[in-house]
């Protein structure tokens, strides 16, 4: 935590220094995703530049906790960004400066609202027992039945099937019961 509040206040304040540490633990990270899914390096430079401008103006607009790693955060909404970019690119025909700008900040709009969305479930996530914990994280990685029965020591796949049903569930619960859920829910 104090971690992340180190990140966060050198975005604030411009810390040349701290800031350098997150290009260099984080860039090549995103490089190497943006340049996976059809992008260039230039690309996830400006991809990682617009995550650092997005995160600043939205603690300073409103501060907030980063419950996971800072590094993890950043990559996720770099990861949002670029997916965004893609589908944009893909759909979208921009004629004229104006229609440009509209879907620039409709992006910025959308990538804020995932990136709340992603730390409400990580609040849900950390609020589940640990055996729900591990077996969603399993789950969420695709992992086989097979290998989270061999992993956790389930009696059978139906047993790991019913256990991932329960806290799937649970999850649903408890995202639904924040009250952040329906301030999202509406946006």
């Amino acid at each position: 935590m104090a971690e992340n509040l180190k990140y966060l206040n050198a975005l604030l304040n411009s810390d040349s220094v701290v800031i350098s540490e997150l290009y260099k633990e984080t860039l090549p990270k995103v490089i190497k995703f943006v340049v996976n899914n059809n992008g260039t390096v230039q690309d996830a430079e400006d991809v990682f530049q617009k995550a650092l401008v997005q995160i600043t103006v939205r603690y300073k607009k409103n501060p907030f906790i980063i419950t996971s790693n800072f590094n993890a955060y950043l990559f996720t909404a770099c990861k949002n960004l670029w997916r965004r970019e893609l589908n944009k690119s893909s759909r979208w025909v921009t004629n004229g400066v104006h229609d440009e700008q509209f879907y620039k900040d409709k992006d910025e709009a959308l990538a804020l609202l995932e990136q709340e969305r992603l730390e409400l479930f990580e609040a849900a996530m950390d609020l589940s027992s640990e055996n729900c914990k591990s077996i969603l994280k399993m789950f969420f990685k695709n992992i086989s039945y097979e290998e989270i029965v061999n992993d956790l020591g389930y009696s059978s796949e139906i047993v790991a099937r019913q256990r991932v049903f329960k806290c799937k569930k649970k999850l649903i619960e408890l995202i639904q019961s924040s009250p952040r859920f329906n301030l999202l829910k509406e946006l």
